[in-house]
């Protein structure tokens, strides 16, 4: 059994930054998805169990840099510029195993418990 506990969130203006982190109890491949209200989950980033692959999903690579630090078990997630439309719960994922579609929520095992981001115009 793989705990995630992830902290970070809160409100920020347009153009702002936060950072995401998400403790996990095991090596494993990691992943963020958001889900804004009304909308179905979708992903954000992801990244191998090592550090060395990481992900990104749409409009988000260059604004969003994941990361991790394997000593700590604990993966970032570097949000900058962020937009009103970045507003949404942000979940850390955990995969066993590394997923043929890192950007499937099923190919996840175990889920944080989500942290609220809100970004105001």
């Amino acid at each position: 059994q793989v705990q995630l506990v992830e902290s970070g969130g809160g409100l920020v203006q347009a153009g702002g930054s936060l950072r995401l982190s998400c403790a996990a109890s095991g090596r494993t491949f990691m992943g963020w998805f958001r889900q804004a209200p009304g909308k179905e989950r979708e992903p954000v980033a992801a990244i191998s169990w090592s550090g060395t692959t990481t992900y990104y999903a749409g409009s988000e690579k260059g604004r969003f840099t994941i990361s991790r630090d394997t000593a700590k078990n604990t993966v970032y997630l570097q949000m900058n510029s962020l937009k009103p439309e970045d507003t949404a719960v942000y979940y850390c994922a955990a995969a066993r195993t590394r997923p043929t579609g890192w950007r499937i929520p099923e190919s996840y095992n175990y889920w944080g418990q989500g942290t609220q981001v809100t970004v105001s115009s």
